[in-house]
């Protein structure tokens, strides 16, 4: 019997049918994330409009929220910086101690944010390591709006570096070499070949890392201070609320948060798509 003719082989499934694996993973997703998040959403309408605008629109509320939205967005800034540097190091250099440095990027994974703030404090307090050379200098980090964006930065860092550095690491070296032979060198490779190969990946990193930093809490409540209307955050706002039985309270600081971190990955995959459309379109 020739080889066209033979009966065709079908593979055999390494996991189990579609049916299973689906149902596994959504029951899975609707009872880790799906029912948690419309639970809030019921308990946010219960409150009525006028008492969930009431809440939200308090002065206190209001400090809360723009001290948070201020921080986190001063810590992605830098994450976005710092995080994009960090991959290019990882992946265009070699020198001794990038496997360690590589590895020292998933601390904040690893480590409880309780600890990392108590962490930070220490260095950072008035006979810390580090607070005992800034402090005389008149640069003061705990207890300020400072002492949070160190906080959120150090817990989000690894989301840029870690959604950057496999793109680069799968980046093709042809394309750097054909716009070197066009004449171009330098930033300018940069800037027209590989950011924007690399873009997509980073503006989810740092749409995540923004996010991450907007329910930060553990991190933040140690060196932050937590004084209403100048170091206190909207996490930490809503566990206050809890702490005095203020459901309602707590529900709608933590619905306002959850409405700001959804849309902002909406926004994200968004500009992500229309980013790697361009992109395909450009090659």
């Amino acid at each position: 019997m020739s080889l066209t003719s033979a009966p065709a082989v079908r593979a055999r499934a390494v996991l189990p049918g579609f049916r299973l694996t689906l149902g596994t993973t959504v029951l899975y997703l609707s009872i880790i994330v799906l029912i948690p998040i419309i639970a809030l959403v019921l308990t946010g309408a219960g409150i009525g409009p006028a008492r969930l605008w009431a809440i939200i629109t308090a002065p206190r509320t209001l400090a809360s929220l723009r001290i948070t939205i201020t921080a986190a967005a001063v810590a992605t800034i830098i994450n976005a910086a710092y995080g994009l540097l960090m991959a290019w190091v990882l992946v265009r250099y070699r020198f001794p101690g990038r496997r360690l440095l590589d590895a020292l990027m998933d601390i904040p994974f690893a480590l409880p944010t309780a600890v990392a703030g108590l962490s930070l404090t220490a260095l950072y307090s008035a006979n810390g390591w580090f607070g005992s050379v800034l402090e005389p200098l008149g640069l003061q980090v705990v207890y300020t709006l400072g002492g949070i964006v160190l906080a959120m930065s150090f817990t989000s860092i690894p989301f840029v570096v870690r959604a950057v550095q496999p793109v680069l690491e799968e980046l093709d070296p042809a394309l750097e070499q054909a716009a070197a032979s066009l004449g171009s060198r330098g930033f300018t490779t940069f800037r027209r070949v590989i950011f924007p190969a690399i873009m997509p990946a980073w503006l989810g990193g740092v749409t995540t890392s923004f996010a991450r930093s907007l329910g930060e809490f553990g991190a933040v409540v140690f060196i932050a201070g937590n004084l209403p209307f100048k170091t206190e955050i909207a996490s930490l706002l809503a566990y206050i609320r809890l702490e005095e039985y203020d459901y309602e309270g707590a529900a709608a600081i933590a619905l306002v948060l959850m409405v700001l971190a959804l849309v902002l990955l909406f926004v994200s995959n968004m500009v992500q798509l229309r980013a790697a459309r361009h992109g395909a379109v450009t090659a």
